[in-house]
C-alpha cells in the first residue's frame, strides 16, 4: 500500500536546502537485527544488557563484554541495508546540507551509501583501544584472551558508547547544530527516551523547523510534530523518496 502525503510537506520538501533526520533502532529492526533492549538469546538469555554495556563491567570481566559485542558484531554484519536505509541515502543527493544522525550502531547506514552521517553511539564495527590510542585496524586475536592494542598494550574494545560515557563531542555538536538550523527534521524509528538524542527534534521545533515523525508506535514526540506516519520506514521512505522526484 502506498503511502499518501500531504501536498503541503511534499511542496516544503522540494523548496527546502537544510534537512536533518535521527533515526533509531526500529530502522535497523527491519533488517532482522533485535533492539537492544529485546530479550536476549542462547547463552545471552541470562545477562540484561544494560548490566553488561558500562566501562564497569569490562574492567570487572572483559572477556564476557568482549564476547558479547563479538556476537552482537556478527550479526550485524550478516545483515543487510534495507529500503528505508537507501532511500536515505538517495534523499541525502537533493538537498545541499543533509545531516544524517543515528543512535544505530551496526553501520547499515554507511553501507546503504549515507554520506554525511553522524554515528551518535559509534559502530560495531569498529574496535579502538581502551585507552587513548584511538581506532585499531589490525591486532593478534589470541584464544580465550582480550586482544590489546599492538601501540600500547591496553585491552581493545569497541568502538561504542556505554552507559556512564558520553558521546563523542564531535557527533553531538554537530548534531546539534544541524538540529537547530535546519528546515525540515526526521523523526525516525526512534523511542524519543533516549537523551540527549531525544532532544534534538525539540530543538529543532523550537527553531522554526517542520518536524517529522517516522515511527511504528506512538512516542512522547508524537503529539509535538507537524507530520506523523505510522508504519515502517522501510516503505513509508521509499515512497517519500517517489513523491519527492516525482
Amino acid at each position: 500500500m502506498t503511502t499518501k502525503f500531504p501536498l503541503e510537506l511534499i511542496a516544503l520538501l522540494r523548496v527546502s536546502s537544510r534537512v536533518a533526520v535521527l533515526t533509531g533502532a526500529g530502522v535497523s529492526q527491519e533488517s532482522g537485527l533485535r533492539t537492544f533492549r529485546d530479550a536476549q538469546v542462547g547463552i545471552w538469555a541470562q545477562y540484561r544488557p544494560e548490566d553488561l554495556a558500562t566501562p564497569e563491567a569490562f574492567e570487572r570481566t572483559p572477556r564476557l563484554v568482549w564476547d558479547f559485542y563479538a556476537t552482537r558484531r556478527e550479526g550485524a554484519g550478516g545483515a543487510e541495508p534495507n529500503p528505508g536505509h537507501f532511500a536515505l541515502a538517495e534523499m541525502e543527493k537533493h538537498f545541499a546540507k543533509f545531516t544524517l544522525i543515528t543512535q544505530n550502531i551496526d553501520g547499515l547506514h554507511a553501507r546503504a551509501g549515507s554520506q554525511n552521517l553522524l554515528e551518535l553511539h559509534g559502530n560495531l564495527r569498529r574496535i579502538r583501544c581502551s585507552r587513548t590510542c584511538g581506532v585499531v585496524d589490525e591486532w593478534e586475536q589470541l584464544p580465550d584472551v582480550v586482544p590489546t592494542c599492538p601501540r600500547c598494550g591496553a585491552m581493545l574494545r569497541p568502538d561504542v558508547v556505554w552507559f556512564g560515557e558520553n558521546l563523542p563531542q564531535y557527533e553531538l555538536e554537530t548534531a546539534i547544530h544541524a538540529a537547530n538550523t535546519c528546515q525540515i527534521f526526521f523523526s525516525i524509528g526512534t523511542s524519543g527516551l533516549v537523551q540527549p538524542a531525544a532532544s534534538l527534534p525539540v530543538w529543532a521545533k523550537q527553531n522554526g523547523a517542520v518536524v517529522v515523525e517516522i515511527n511504528y508506535d506512538p512516542t512522547p514526540l508524537s503529539n509535538h510534530v507537524d507530520y506523523v506516519f505510522r508504519g515502517k520506514s522501510g516503505e513509508i521512505l521509499p515512497d517519500l523518496l517517489k513523491a519527492l522526484i516525482a
